[in-house]
């Protein structure tokens, strides 16, 4: 009978492990991927770092960040444009009270030193023609209007100049109107004017023709005549700047007629230094 006896098997009697050239040759490994050997650790990363930069006062207000540099030159500008129009508002207003300042003093000067008195103004006749009241058409009346200017002042001479308006009016509607003539009147002189006024196309109302009517029956119709008239006084040799002179005068006829008469008048007047 045989001996059967089982050998342990010793380390070395494994067999060798397969080798690269035969693991690349298998068919099993050559359908899979190789496996990536594992990476070593990474080491960490530090914090980023944080820097303090300090810059002066001057160089923080004088220049601004690049990304806030348009809205800055915007800013200026529009604090220029608003100094200009403070300096040209300031301008103006100082100019105005000096030309205020200068016309009181003018006029102070003039009442103390020379003792000026205004003149005075008078419509002493007004002779009316084409007011008819019985038809329905436009009419045009006509003005002859007289009015006696008297300048009091013994050193003061008075230039009317051209650019004058005459105007007539009844119940705030303008009948007629005219001129003044240009002339110089001296010291201490009385000079009466007689200027014609026209009206075209005047359409009078319903209720203004009643009360022309009424008015004419009780002969006495109200009239307004207003003048305005561009002066210059004279000082010696010296005249002033240009000055307008507005009167009003409320005149009362007996007649719508050229043999009218004045039945009471009444003027008033205003000066306008500039």
């Amino acid at each position: 009978m045989a001996d059967s006896r089982v050998h342990p098997t010793t380390a070395d009697s494994h067999p060798p492990p397969p080798s690269s050239s035969s693991a690349a040759t298998s068919p099993k490994h050559s359908t899979e991927h190789p496996i990536p050997p594992n990476p070593p650790p990474s080491k960490p990363v530090p914090p980023p770092a944080t820097y303090v930069v300090q810059l002066p006062r001057e160089q923080i207000l004088r220049y601004p960040p690049p990304e806030n540099a348009r809205k800055f030159q915007a800013l200026t500008r529009r604090k220029n444009r608003r100094s200009c129009c403070r300096r040209c508002c300031c301008f103006t207003l100082c100019l105005l009270v000096f030309l205020v300042i200068a016309a009181a003093v003018s006029a102070g000067v003039l009442y103390l030193v020379f003792r000026f008195k205004s003149p005075k103004y008078t419509v002493t006749d007004l002779a009316i023609k084409g007011m008819n009241l019985t038809s329905a058409a436009p009419i045009s009346p006509g003005f002859n209007v007289t009015i006696r200017a008297e300048n009091p002042n013994g050193k003061v001479g008075i230039y009317y100049l051209k650019d004058s308006a005459v105007n007539v009016f009844y119940n705030d509607v303008k009948l007629s109107s005219g001129v003044l003539p240009a002339f110089y009147q001296p010291r201490k002189n009385v000079t009466v004017l007689q200027t014609a006024l026209t009206g075209s196309d005047v359409v009078l109302g319903g209720t203004v023709k009643t009360a022309l009517r009424n008015a004419q029956n009780q002969k006495r119709i109200p009239f307004v005549v207003k003048t305005k008239a561009p002066v210059k006084i004279e000082v010696g040799s010296v005249k002033t700047w240009e000055i307008t002179v507005k009167v009003k005068c409320d005149v009362v006829v007996d007649a719508l007629n050229q043999r009218a008469q004045i039945v009471s008048h009444d003027c008033d007047y205003s000066v306008r230094l500039w």
